[in-house]
């Protein structure tokens, strides 16, 4: 399963974290690490195109793939907006089939953990592998809760326009530490002159993984020369502070 983004949830996502909103320095990081790319790449979790445009706009021909209509519709409106082309595809990232094979394959800043089995994660990584080239790259972005506390109750409130705001209420609700999971409900209120006009609940669920875990699942579907940097810097090892590891893999066989 997948913890899923809807109407409100995208609105608050686009609002917060605009096309070019560099998480960490994550665009940053990847448009240096992909530079020598040459062929087409897949950013899978697309999204609503906060990642996707910046590389379409530095020459990269990129598609992406999501399992929420709610951001394909928002990632399309925003590359229509700025004439931009690219392949969009609704489909989950454990069971996907696209005509196209890549250079490369991104999954940048969190979204792998939003898969919230582990079998459905090496499902995934199987589809990443079968759907690059030979010679291709997956680069995948781990998060880990190094900030975590479990029972705290925020609420943020976001003014999308004159006359429209939403409330988001984000309860922690657990940690497990055994299964490497965090459990949020999220709770989305639209407001139209000071009227409740909307209601959106989330469940989300992040997983992480071990760092040597991690590396030999990567191994286990057949990548090869598996690599690991810290916090966006290349091959930095990490620490116990550390919040993101980027890992690299290659398909070296047919």
């Amino acid at each position: 399963m997948y913890s899923y983004y809807g109407k409100l949830s995208t609105e608050v996502y686009d609002f917060t974290k605009p096309v070019g909103y560099s998480l960490h320095g994550d665009i940053e990081y990847y448009l240096e690490r992909l530079k020598e790319v040459e062929g087409k790449i897949l950013e899978a979790g697309v999204g609503s195109g906060r990642f996707l445009i910046p590389l379409l706009e530095n020459d990269f021909e990129v598609d992406g793939i999501d399992y929420s209509p709610s951001m394909l519709a928002s990632c399309r409106k925003r590359c229509e907006e700025r004439n931009l082309i690219t392949n969009l595809h609704e489909g989950v990232l454990s069971d996907f089939s696209l005509e196209s094979r890549y250079a490369a394959i991104v999954i940048p800043t969190g979204s792998f953990g939003l898969i919230e089995q582990r079998d459905e994660a090496k499902n995934a990584l199987q589809c990443f592998y079968e759907h690059l080239n030979v010679g291709g790259r997956v680069l995948i972005d781990l998060v880990f809760p190094t900030d975590w506390t479990t029972g705290k109750v925020s609420t943020n409130a976001y003014e999308i326009s004159p006359v429209e705001g939403i409330t988001l209420e984000n309860h922690s609700v657990e940690i497990d530490w055994i299964n490497q999971w965090t459990l949020s409900y999220l709770k989305y209120e639209k407001w139209r002159k000071g009227k409740l006009v909307e209601t959106e609940l989330q469940k989300l669920v992040l997983r992480w993984y071990g760092v040597t875990e991690f590396q030999l699942l990567l191994e286990e579907i057949g990548f090869t020369d598996v690599t690991y940097s810290a916090d966006y810097t290349y091959q930095k090892q990490p620490s116990k502070t550390s919040s993101i590891l980027t890992f690299e893999g290659t398909r070296s066989k047919k």
